[in-house]
């Protein structure tokens, strides 16, 4: 979604774009896949009350902030950032993401996939390993204005320029910030166990055991089990299972299936179950998604709950 010029509205932007509410009447979003660009996700949105929970991604995180302050909780601490600001999550690190003023915060936001970003490593930098970033926030408001150029061309239909700055942005940003990541080989006993847990959830996601027999079928106490998985995925067995439950429903949404079906598929009681956690952890709606994804966004309703906006 294009901003556009601060403070104007945002119902311009090119042969792709779904109108959404004027920044003046709250919050928007805008969460896409310009398929000329594959291997990669993008999200433009203002929040104000709306705070993302503990979640992670599979892919690598890159957002820039364009008006307001953003805070987003690490595993090694809080940071924030605002204009101009770069935020740089590497896969599977566990954060939360909120305001960092009362008036809330802008941003668009690039998730690249591992294989993108590998490619882009491999090609333009001397990285061994598994490419990332070192550094979790740097003030680039150069990057920045990349990072923005890239929604304005896939907006406008423009994949050579969308491409280009992509590919250029990740390749300044692992040059600038980056590094090769740890190797994250399970070497205690209680790390197996975790990921053995991760595992029993992921195939029983719809009805997963309770920590006490899901501990006892690994062969370990539930607080054992409980400080183990938190300590290799950054986060509880049961937040992390709502994690990935979205990130199922997302799969699945984007193959066509209705959410309602989706919800039950993936283990929610129902399909608002579904839309509670899907769109705190996502930002925007299953039913936005979805549509985004089916080429149906030109003309896209607004979604609207009391105090907010999103397509």
């Amino acid at each position: 979604m294009a901003m556009g010029s601060e403070g104007g509205t945002a119902s311009e932007y090119g042969r792709s774009g779904a109108a959404a509410t004027p920044r003046s009447h709250g919050e928007w979003a805008r969460h896409w896949a310009y398929p000329e660009l594959p291997g990669l996700e993008l999200l433009r949105a203002r929040y104000v009350r709306h705070s993302f929970p503990r979640h992670a991604h599979d892919g690598y995180v890159v957002c820039a902030v364009t008006d307001g302050v953003e805070e987003v909780g690490l595993p090694s601490g809080v940071i924030r950032a605002g204009h101009g600001g770069v935020i740089m999550i590497n896969p599977e690190v566990a954060h939360t993401a909120r305001a960092g003023v009362p008036e809330g915060w802008a941003y668009s936001t690039l998730y690249p996939s591992a294989g993108l970003v590998s490619e882009i490593a491999e090609e333009t930098t001397a990285l061994r390993g598994t490419a990332g970033f070192t550094e979790t926030v740097a003030v680039d408001p150069h990057l920045g204005g990349m990072i923005t150029g890239i929604h304005r061309a896939a907006e406008a239909g423009n994949a050579l320029a969308a491409d280009s700055l992509l590919r250029i942005a990740v390749a300044r940003l692992l040059r600038s910030y980056g590094g090769p990541l740890p190797t994250r080989t399970p070497r205690t006993a209680g790390a197996r166990a975790a990921v053995r847990a991760k595992t029993v959830l992921e195939e029983r996601m719809a009805d997963p055991p309770s920590l006490e027999k899901l501990a006892t079928e690994l062969g370990t106490s539930p607080f054992a089990l409980l400080r183990a998985f938190k300590h290799v995925y950054g986060m509880p067995p049961h937040t992390w299972l709502t994690d990935a439950r979205v990130r199922r429903a997302r799969r699945l949404l984007e193959a066509g299936s209705a959410p309602a079906e989706t919800a039950l598929t993936v283990g929610f009681t129902d399909q608002p179950h579904l839309n509670r956690h899907f769109t705190r952890i996502v930002g925007v709606p299953p039913g936005a998604y979805r549509r985004e994804r089916a080429g149906r966004a030109v003309g896209a309703r607004t979604y609207k709950t009391p105090g907010r906006a999103f397509t």
